[in-house]
């Protein structure tokens, strides 16, 4: 298979990438100049669009060294031990760089500038695929910037956010522009089917579900208990139809989220610790003390822990309000005699009973109030405050 295969829906961005990616082969090859291939590439999409996965495919291609290339054929086999160690992660003049906390700093954004300064040791690219560049401090975007001012040689730079202006204006002013779309939902289907083994009528429910959202459809079709979250969040409209039903919402939703974040910090930060400890010279798994010095060190780890346990919560915060923004917008689509098919088809008949027991305008206000729980998160209110705020709205609209 190509490395473009996994691109799913996205046939203008595969077509710019793969002409770019053969400029690029001219260029290692024969020194010819590329004018399809430059230094610094945004990726820009909304989530579940899989712009990390176009990036990924184009720095396999960038490296791709099948033999077939001199014979006419394009870069990106997805063979050669070019494509596979690029596409598995241990290519070593690929760098992947995603951030499970809630920004990245200057010290982590010097350190990849110093990558990227080096030359390719394999004599093709020096690539960085940085797939949270809107997580960027505006310290640590003015310290790329330079280094995507004046790239070194044979560097690449390819920056993922979610739309352009989660992008430094600096940076993103120096970068070529690709722009994903959301997939459809039957094309999000077909690559479950096809590449995860899915059963095809499971594969398009959880991908109708999601509105073509990749990762979110595969974690919903491997996933039962992200099912059973789901459903849960889906019942919440049902539930709230006094005072008491909304803070009880309220705080169901706020801990299903907190204990996401804890089964993710039981299954890493114990091992993390642990391989820490071991690297500063204590005994593993004695508990005993720590050499001098190294307080800090451990200190620095708990914090890392803390902020992204944080993360963690929020995400799972985000997906629940995306879920409930569509039920809500399954109501309206109702209430408006839409032909369109509603997504999110286990809980149609509440779907339809509060479309028919409220009025769309209502709906709308719903929505809204949605959304301003969401940007109330992204400015760090309270979570609990925050949601409450939200589930009084939805009754009172």
């Amino acid at each position: 298979m190509a490395v473009w295969d996994d691109v799913v829906g996205q046939s203008h961005v595969v077509a710019e990438l793969a002409a770019a990616a053969a400029d690029a082969d001219a260029v290692v090859t024969s020194g010819a100049a590329g004018s399809r291939m430059t230094h610094a590439w945004l990726f820009t999409g909304p989530p579940g669009s899989g712009r990390a996965t176009a990036a990924r495919a184009f720095a396999a291609a960038l490296q791709c060294v099948s033999p077939d290339r001199a014979l006419g054929g394009a870069p990106g086999c997805g063979f050669c031990e070019g494509c596979h160690t690029t596409l598995v992660g241990t290519h070593a003049d690929v760098e992947f760089v995603r951030t499970d906390l809630l920004s990245i700093g200057v010290k982590d954004t010097r350190d990849l500038v110093r990558r990227a300064s080096m030359s390719p040791a394999g004599g093709r690219w020096q690539v960085i695929v940085l797939e949270d560049a809107d997580r960027l401090t505006e310290g640590a975007g003015n310290v790329l910037l330079k280094a995507v001012e004046e790239p070194a040689p044979r560097t690449v730079w390819l920056l993922c956010a979610p739309s352009v202006e989660d992008a430094l204006p600096t940076i993103r002013s120096r970068c070529r522009l690709l722009t994903l779309r959301t997939p459809s939902a039957e094309a999000v289907a077909d690559v479950l089917t096809r590449r995860d083994g899915i059963e095809p009528g499971l594969a398009a429910q959880v991908a109708w579900a999601t509105q073509g959202h990749i990762d979110r459809a595969r974690r919903l079709a491997t996933d039962e208990a992200a099912r059973e979250r789901r459903a849960a969040v889906l019942r919440l409209p049902m539930r709230i139809g006094d005072i008491g039903g909304c803070l009880r919402a309220a705080q169901e939703l706020v801990d299903a989220a907190a204990e996401d974040a804890k089964a993710v910090a039981e299954e890493v930060d114990a091992k993390e610790t642990e391989e820490l400890r071991a690297a500063l010279g204590a005994a593993a798994g004695t508990g005993g003390r720590m050499p001098r010095g190294t307080a800090g060190v451990m200190k620095d780890l708990a914090d890392r822990q803390k902020r992204r346990s944080t993360r963690t919560q929020r995400d799972t915060l985000d997906l629940a309000l995306t879920d409930l923004a569509g039920f809500y917008r399954d109501v309206l689509a109702v209430q408006l005699g839409s032909d369109e098919r509603i997504a999110n088809v286990e809980v149609a008949d509440g779907i339809r009973r509060l479309a028919a027991d409220s009025r769309p305008e209502q709906s709308l206000r719903r929505i809204e109030a949605v959304l301003a729980c969401r940007e109330a998160l992204d400015r760090n209110v309270a979570p609990l405050l925050a949601v409450e705020a939200m589930t009084l709205t939805l009754r009172a609209a």
